[in-house]
């Protein structure tokens, strides 16, 4: 508890000075990237239960830089714990480093459309890595239906060395409550190796203290196979100084 008291005054203390589009709490990857010149920061605590397994991820960090006004880079870094029984270990996951390219943003239409695409580096401790190099690939569309509400879809594939890949979707339907607060309900899950079909939902709030810094709670539970997660995180963006006329 003291641990996520911390967490969210780190968050809170945040001043910054810019509008924030996020890829969390949900699962589906926005449309949007950060502008050039930009670094958004999104991080959070997870706790997850799969058949019997509890890993705890402690932090995730997500590290997102805008190289032009429609590309962004993508790193993204996690330390996880995990337990099996009385088996413990703890360690960092694989790297991953990737991008998002906006495709498409039409306001006339209220659609946006960008495809994303990390490289998963076999870099991580022993038993928490996957020994194989990999990709994660997404296509993302978003469409806002009124003032108040939004929804979002990704539709991908998941490719590692030694498997024939998973195809993974979800859909995010947000609703705006006020200026501050903002819900979310989630369908998500994967066609595994194109064999076997796993299904899950989950939900979340955020609420957004300025511009810049957005903190976010979200579970989530198994449809169709035996898993739930909790999480608990926040965002924040940096621009860079664009003050041209400044003398000292």
């Amino acid at each position: 508890m003291r641990t996520l008291l911390a967490f969210c005054f780190i968050f809170t203390t945040v001043l910054l000075t810019a509008q924030i589009q996020t890829d969390r709490p949900d699962q589906t990857e926005s449309s949007s990237t950060v502008g050039k010149g930009e670094l958004q920061i999104e991080s959070g605590i997870l706790v997850q239960h799969t058949e019997g397994i509890r890993e705890v991820l402690i932090p995730t960090n997500l590290f997102r830089y805008g190289l032009t006004r429609n590309v962004e880079l993508r790193v993204l870094s996690e330390y996880g714990l995990f337990k099996n029984g009385s088996f413990n270990a703890d360690g960092i996951t694989d790297l991953q480093i990737g991008t998002k390219i906006q495709l498409l943003k039409n306001e006339n239409k209220n659609t946006e459309i960008a495809f994303l695409s990390h490289l998963i580096i076999p870099s991580g401790t022993n038993g928490f890595t996957i020994d194989e190099y990999g990709t994660i690939n997404k296509l993302s569309i978003s469409h806002s239906l009124s003032e108040n509400i939004g929804i979002g879809y990704n539709l991908g594939y998941d490719f590692i060395q030694s498997s024939n890949g998973n195809f993974t979707y979800s859909v995010a339907l947000g609703f705006s409550v006020n200026d501050h607060f903002g819900m979310y309900i989630e369908p998500f899950g994967s066609w595994v190796e194109f064999e076997e079909f796993d299904h899950n939902f989950d939900a979340g709030i955020t609420y957004l203290v300025n511009d810049n810094c957005q903190l976010d709670f979200s579970f989530g539970t198994g449809i169709s196979n035996e898993f739930n997660y909790i999480s608990v995180g926040g965002s924040w963006l940096i621009q860079p100084n664009t003050d041209d006329d400044f003398t000292p």
